[in-house]
């Protein structure tokens, strides 16, 4: 009973590591792996994680809170003068989705975030629009409206201060905040 119980164990988490296929059609994406490291920055590998169905994890633990599930992970990077989800952060926005699907009292806020380069004006339309766009795709993956409240703070929140290319790729992004956490 015990190596049936282990097996059973072993072949449940092989099926939650797996992917599905993506669906055709949609906005025009970039090829990538899912991360929220800006481009051009190391990284050791691409994240991943499960996403629990209910605020409380397998192990008793808040998958928003839990650095092994992909729900930990919190920003979208765009590239310049871009409002385009680029590939890498579809199955992360996709993930947030379910997890409101799933949690329906949960609430978040889309934040989006510009580089310095532009008008203060155009910075927080472009910033909107990359809010906007993280929704939409959320709202097509399971979300609800009353879910998700977006806003634009353009360039007055940078995560990096640098005035190089680094420095602008990382303060191009969405940050995602849940409501309570």
């Amino acid at each position: 009973m015990t190596k049936s119980l282990i097996g059973l164990v072993a072949a449940l988490l092989l099926a939650a590591c797996s992917t599905t296929p993506k669906e055709p059609g949609g906005a025009p994406v970039d090829e990538r792996n899912l991360t929220t490291t800006p481009p051009g920055a190391a990284t050791s590998g691409a994240a991943g994680g499960s996403v629990a169905g209910t605020a409380q994890g397998a192990r008793g633990t808040n998958p928003l809170k839990d650095p092994g599930s992909v729900l930990s992970k919190r920003s979208v990077y765009f590239d310049f003068d871009s409002y385009v989800i680029k590939d890498d952060y579809k199955s992360l926005l996709e993930a947030h989705a379910r997890y409101l699907q799933a949690n329906r009292d949960a609430r978040m806020t889309i934040e989006g975030n510009t580089d310095e380069r532009g008008s203060r004006e155009y910075n927080i339309a472009l910033g909107q629009r990359r809010a906007d766009a993280a929704k939409r795709m959320m709202l097509l993956s399971g979300a609800t409206e009353a879910q998700i409240d977006t806003v634009s703070f353009g360039k007055e929140k940078p995560k990096n201060p640098g005035h190089d290319e680094s420095a602008w790729a990382e303060n191009r992004r969405d940050d995602i905040g849940y409501r309570g956490d």
